[in-house]
């Protein structure tokens, strides 16, 4: 059995890139016999619970800021350490999501190696170029990034892009990596058209189905909202543009200085949306999708937007290009480019429109549909065990 300890997400299921991957990840292996996960968890107290056949171990943090997810991360590999000796554990799996811990990077692939085993690390995207992050703690992520790629056996890399990136930036590392994606699904939410949750949250947020553009994603810059709502402003639309995301006062007032937004009975922030089923069914409802995100690999929200969504609107960067093909419409920075795309979208007739529909669902099909990628995860762990990790690097 190939005993996998995987680090550096809040939990499994909750909402967000990491989380939704491990909980596809342990519900698609769940009664796999040659795959044994033990999960960290992020809590306000220590623990151990079983989640999906996966043995979890929840990490207490205390309240330092931002530096919670670094000492997490470090707690958490101690544990999963200290799990492996005392259980005799033979060729583990640490696999790490993110560069946070670069400092230790060194100290932990030597303690990992010590035991047997092998550190894997999921790169994720271009944290360091975000910019929420100050000048000193970008130049941080850069370090530590750099530290993680040369000091771990393998990079699983999200996206293609992600991995080109990687060699050509740490080429002096000579750096091991394969590239396995995150997955969606493209099967039909299980709330009916009339469901009360449904009719209730179209009423409360004044919307209607096949009525609103939509966007789902953390409200910070680099997803471009500011040139989402400047553009939905130009263009002609009679529709809504309708936003699920976490509001931060600050960036709402600057956005609301800066475009006017408040002027435009159209714009409508909604909130956040936990329930899947829920969620799933007003994506499928979206008259199309907006997704402005430039920094990062394969973003879960654009994967389960091709998945449910019919039209779908994307910046046009390497990374989406790689994901939709020619699955999606593409827009630039440039002004009036996404505001002639948004009043192109709304004459396109209905068979323009299932075209479009059926190449995003028999892309993720294809692709990205979580049976595919765990199967990928399953080839590469088990890998392990017969000593053909080298092998799978590309």
């Amino acid at each position: 059995m190939q005993h996998i300890f995987i680090v550096g997400a809040k939990n499994c299921g909750a909402y967000g890139g990491y989380e939704t991957f491990l909980d596809k990840l342990t519900e698609y292996h769940q009664y796999n016999k040659n795959i044994k996960y033990h999960i960290a968890w992020k809590g306000t107290e220590s623990k151990e619970f079983e989640y999906h056949n996966a043995h979890c171990f929840q990490i207490k943090v205390p309240d330092i800021g931002p530096a919670q997810a670094i000492y997490y991360d470090v707690q958490a590999l101690r544990y999963c350490i200290k799990y492996i000796k005392n259980n005799q554990i033979k060729n583990p799996i640490v696999y790490v999501l993110a560069c946070r811990i670069g400092p230790f990077a060194k100290h932990f692939e030597k303690a990992i190696h010590k035991l047997g085993g092998k550190l894997y690390v999921n790169p994720d995207g271009h944290e360091w170029m975000r910019a929420k992050w100050s000048a000193p703690v970008r130049k941080y992520w850069k370090y530590s990034e750099q530290m993680m790629v040369g000091h771990c056996d393998l990079l699983v890399c999200d996206s293609k892009n992600i991995e080109k990136y990687i060699k050509e930036s740490y080429g002096k590392y000579n750096p091991n990596t394969t590239f396995i994606a995150y997955g969606a699904e493209t099967r039909k939410s299980t709330l009916s058209d009339n469901d009360k949750t449904l009719l209730d949250w179209y009423e409360q947020k004044d919307l209607k189905p096949k009525s609103y553009y939509l966007v789902v994603g953390r409200f910070v810059p680099e997803n471009n909202y500011e040139i989402m709502i400047r553009e939905f402003m130009k263009s002609k639309s009679e529709r809504d543009f309708a936003l699920i995301t976490n509001v931060s006062e600050k960036f709402l007032a600057e956005l609301k200085k800066k475009t006017g937004f408040d002027r435009d009975k159209r714009i409508k922030f909604v909130g956040t949306v936990y329930e899947q089923e829920l969620l799933k069914k007003i994506r499928e409802n979206a008259y199309g999708y907006f997704h402005g995100h430039e920094v990062g690999g394969t973003n879960p929200s654009l994967l389960e937007a091709l998945g449910s969504t019919d039209i779908n609107l994307l910046l046009d960067v390497g990374f989406n290009r790689e994901v939709a093909e020619n699955s999606a419409l593409y827009w630039t920075k440039d002004s009036g480019s996404l505001a002639g795309l948004i009043d192109k979208a709304d004459s396109m007739s209905d068979s323009e429109i299932a075209e479009l529909s059926q190449k995003a669902k028999q892309r993720i099909n294809d692709e990205y549909s979580w049976q595919y990628i765990c199967n990928k995860y399953e080839e590469l762990f088990c890998s392990n065990l017969l000593g053909k990790t080298e092998q799978l690097s590309v």
